[in-house]
């Protein structure tokens, strides 16, 4: 069993990642997690944080000489621009004259960090969160809210993903396939783990030039308008051994695990295992995956649109899931709000932001469906090291093999 948590604000010190129950025996460096924040960064539509925020990562424990020693793992996530936010965002109590002194230079929404937060955004977590938890402002509540909370998710995925592939040989990729009301070519296959670098290149993480296209203009002509746009990425893991996950609990089923991880990521509106809503306009005789056998002699599927899921279970195919992202809240235009300060009719604050998220959504994503395998996978195949959970999946894959 895997079990991790996060810790640390957007402009705070630092971030925190830890996770346990990982085996000892797992090849793992400090490069591995940076190449992972650096996926999160890319994407055309990202705001001006990007430009000048770095992701400065600390292995603080769970590893030695790059291999883990089976200890939880601890990961730091430094902030650089933490000199900028020590009087608002301080532990410790400060002079309140401090708050009322602008800080920094140049944008008007960065001189007033220091002032109180009391127009909440609509579709944010501001004012529901400053309701429940009885706060006269919205800056604890965004300041954890914040989507800048998914670096500590991304490095946590990056080391799952290191032990579905260390162990399994289980790869995922991600990408987008549709921003705003443009999609992506209906039917083009999907991408496999050797097109990562090509996703990577891509502006819009697309292996669909004419798509690209489109979602750029997309974007650009929301920029534009002073407002924000959304999208629908795509997850694939491809490997993945059958029977990960299991039919005999609700909250062990693996798509629901998935649905559960996915729907967790800021701004996820809506989650899709294979062709789930295509399915539903489907007769049954068209759409459910049928058993057949191989060149190979081996039991597979005539198709996928199940997305590598059965009754809660694996079935071997690759899984495929789909998360909805929707414009992002800060709307650089502002909506309509209540200072609730003073009870008046506003428009809601603004921060920086970016235009469009889908990008990086797409790898955080992929981190989500990692650690949810991985978790899966350490459920059936578990052990104290790398080589017992190989021997343990080897011994039951052989047993699986004989079956099908």
């Amino acid at each position: 069993m895997l079990r991790w948590l996060t810790a640390g604000e957007s402009h705070g010190p630092a971030l925190v990642a830890t996770i346990d129950g990982m085996p000892a025996g797992l090849d793992l460096t400090t490069g591995v997690l940076r190449s992972a924040l650096a996926r999160r960064r890319l994407g055309y539509g990202r705001g001006a944080r990007q430009s000048f925020e770095r992701d400065e990562v600390t292995i603080l424990g769970g590893v030695r000489h790059g291999t883990t020693t089976g200890a939880p793992i601890a990961v730091q996530i430094a902030n650089s621009e933490w000199p900028k936010w020590r009087v608002v965002m301080s532990a410790d109590p400060v002079d309140p004259a401090d708050l009322l002194v602008d800080a920094g230079t140049g944008d008007g929404r960065e001189i007033a960090r220091n002032r109180p937060l009391t127009r909440p955004r609509p579709g944010h977590a501001d004012l529901p969160g400053m309701l429940s938890y009885d706060l006269d402002e919205a800056r604890p509540v965004l300041e954890r809210a914040s989507a800048r909370e998914t670096a500590a998710r991304v490095v946590l995925g990056a080391i799952a993903s290191e032990l579905l592939r260390q162990v399994a040989g289980v790869e995922l990729v991600s990408h987008v396939v549709s921003v705003g009301g443009e999609h992506a070519e209906p039917g083009l296959p999907l991408p496999v783990p050797t097109d990562e670098e090509a996703l990577d290149a891509s502006p819009m993480r697309t292996l669909d030039p004419s798509a690209q296209n489109r979602f750029v203009a997309a974007v650009d002509a929301a920029k534009a308008a002073g407002d924000t746009i959304g999208g629908v990425v795509e997850v694939v893991a491809w490997g993945v051994p059958v029977g990960l996950g299991t039919h005999v609990q609700a909250d062990r089923r693996l798509d629901a695990r998935l649905a559960a991880a996915l729907m967790s990521i800021q701004s996820v509106k809506g989650v899709e295992i294979g062709e789930g809503f295509a399915q539903a306009a489907l007769p049954g005789s068209r759409a459910h995956d049928e058993i057949v056998r191989g060149p190979d002699g081996r039991l597979t599927r005539a198709s996928n649109r199940a997305g590598g899921i059965e009754g809660g279970t694996s079935n071997g195919q690759p899984i495929v899931v789909r998360a909805a992202f929707k414009p992002i809240s800060t709307v650089p235009r502002a909506l309509r709000s209540v200072d609730l300060a003073t009870g008046e009719e506003a428009t809601a604050l603004h921060q920086r932001s970016d235009t469009c998220q889908v990008v990086p959504g797409a790898v955080i994503a992929e981190a989500q469906t990692a650690l949810v395998l991985a978790d899966a996978l350490s459920d059936h195949a578990g052990g104290n090291s790398v080589a017992e959970m190989r021997r343990n999946l080897e011994a039951y894959l052989a047993r699986v093999g004989e079956r099908a």
